[in-house]
């Protein structure tokens, strides 16, 4: 499928979604949300896929925001509807079954961050910014930055970020917990691709009940997130990959997981 505002490459089970308007440092505006679900939805459709990367092109940018321009233009129904938009393929992306890696490459302000806190985890570069400025232009998040920041960090570091309307670099991002890991510049994409060789290497039905147990955790009481727990182990074993995996233990050799959802 061919697009005008992403790129999308898929090699050996990792999928690199590139957010790819750079004169505009990426800016979100309907045209890109629109071709972002319509990957998303292909993505989530194809089973040799294991891992999603995200990143920006260009080497100022991961998402810059919405584009003002174009919400400049907005009445408030307009405006509804664009943030609905937005929450709806960006929670999307979050639902996705498999792990999905955001590797931030420059500034991440606004829809950048929403985009990134939907990741599962974040690696950033050292020119990183991050922020949630909507409060400098009289209007508050509208991708979900107000719920998921408060989830991550806290609500009050969340409350003083979207109050304040700061930007926070790389190394702040990471001491409160927003970013996993913080690297060079040139470094990033190697980082990135290193963890999701990793990642992809397991298997498909254990990465799937992973990220579904972990999520949950958010979401319920102790009990119900260990009884979720437990039926998601179960089902784990029904798979050939848990076959593989403890006879290549037992074997004392690297298992080689091949199996799908259904087997």
């Amino acid at each position: 499928m061919n697009y005008e505002n992403i790129i999308l490459d898929v090699n050996d089970g990792i999928a690199l979604l590139t957010f790819n308007r750079p004169k505009a440092l990426n800016a979100l505006n309907d045209a890109l949300l629109t071709e972002l679900s319509q990957a998303l939805d292909i993505i989530g459709s194809r089973e040799d896929i294991r891992v999603l990367v995200l990143t920006g092109s260009g080497d100022k940018a991961f998402i810059a925001g919405a584009d003002i321009s174009e919400l400049a233009t907005f009445n408030a129904l307009q405006g509804r509807i664009f943030a609905k938009k937005g929450h709806d393929v960006i929670g999307k992306l979050q639902a996705l079954s498999i792990p999905v890696i955001g590797a931030v490459n420059g500034f991440a302000l606004g829809g950048g961050s929403e985009m990134a806190l939907a990741c599962d985890f974040i690696y950033a570069s050292e020119n990183a910014k991050f922020g949630l400025p909507e409060i400098t232009l009289g209007i508050i998040p509208g991708f979900g930055g107000t719920q998921r920041l408060t989830k991550l960090v806290g609500k009050n570091i969340a409350k003083e970020m979207i109050f304040t309307g700061k930007m926070l670099s790389a190394a702040e991002a990471q001491a409160i917990g927003m970013v996993n890991k913080v690297t060079t510049p040139e470094a990033l994409m190697d980082d990135v691709m290193k963890t999701a060789k990793s990642i992809a290497a397991k298997g498909r039905v254990s990465l799937r009940a992973a990220k579904y147990a972990v999520n949950a955790a958010q979401d319920v009481d102790i009990t119900t997130g260990c009884a979720i727990e437990i039926e998601a182990f179960a089902l784990c074993l029904a798979s050939e990959d848990s076959k593989e995996g403890t006879k290549a233990f037992l074997e004392k050799r690297k298992a080689e997981f091949n199996g799908t959802y259904t087997r």
